[in-house]
């Protein structure tokens, strides 16, 4: 029998943009070798310009989609990107909990590129308590992480600050995202009650990053369905994403997507 390539079980909206959501996430897990599988949260109309439109999908077609997954393809680990609501978080969290030996990552998506909101202001106390503790590993940017402790993310002692705070609310992990954060280099910190692992890079000046934080959840998703370590699994993830950034096609008018399939194109 061939061996299983990497199962991720992507939990999360569709992006009509293709480049973030469910669609972005696809592309990820299958240029980094594994196979993608869904159960969609929601329709959006969208592009580079920005949400038009949101069509939530019910909550019994959700787990239905999950649980086909589950009971017949299987997951080596979960992604989940836009919940929406309360109701869908707490759907979510039900389905986590029969899959408790699925290491999940939970990118707590709250706002889309352009400013439309992708989840209810009311949910992110829904977000705190059921998702935060079923994570294997959390990554949230900036504005997320401060949503979620109630604290200012604005520098990196405040990423340190929140990804502690976020770990003390049950997570295993902690991806804190620096691209919201003021400066020269963006910084992103791997923190875990071990300790932390610091990425940098120069920062890319460039309208073209829709989609990075779908793109680095589900690569980070990937790795630890391939059986990679933790910090293996996200320093892959996050040059993978850098690389995409730094090759981006330039479509669109607006914040346009990353090139997914960078890799194929740049091979000696």
């Amino acid at each position: 029998m061939v061996q299983a390539p990497g199962r991720v079980l992507i939990i999360a909206g569709s992006d009509s943009g293709g480049g973030a959501g469910l669609q972005g996430d696809l592309k990820t897990v299958t240029m980094l070798g594994g196979y993608g599988a869904t159960a969609v949260t929601a329709v959006t109309v969208q592009n580079t310009l920005g949400v038009t439109g949101v069509h939530p999908i019910p909550l019994d077609l959700i787990e239905a989609q999950a649980r086909a997954v589950l009971d017949d393809i299987g997951a080596d680990a979960i992604k989940t990107g836009m919940l929406g609501d309360v109701d869908v978080v707490e759907r979510v969290a039900r389905i986590l909990d029969t899959v408790r030996d699925i290491p999940a990552v939970i990118d707590p998506v709250m706002i889309a590129k352009g400013g439309h909101p992708l989840l209810a202001d009311r949910a992110i106390g829904a977000v705190r308590s059921l998702m935060i503790p079923r994570a294997a590993l959390l990554t949230p940017n900036a504005p997320e992480a401060a949503a979620l402790t109630g604290l200012s993310v604005e520098t990196l002692d405040d990423q340190r600050r929140a990804g502690e705070a976020l770990l003390k609310l049950g997570a295993r992990a902690v991806l804190m995202k620096g691209g919201h954060v003021a400066g020269d280099l963006l910084i992103d910190l791997l923190m875990t009650p071990d300790g932390e692992t610091g990425f940098e890079t120069p920062r890319l000046e460039t309208r073209h990053t829709h989609g990075t934080g779908c793109t680095l959840a589900s690569a980070c998703a990937t790795g630890l369905a391939q059986g990679m370590t933790l910090t293996s699994a996200v320093a892959r993830a996050w040059a993978y994403v850098q690389e995409a950034i730094a090759h981006a096609p330039g479509l669109g008018a607006g914040h346009g997507p990353l090139d997914h399939g960078w890799s194929l194109r740049n091979r000696p």
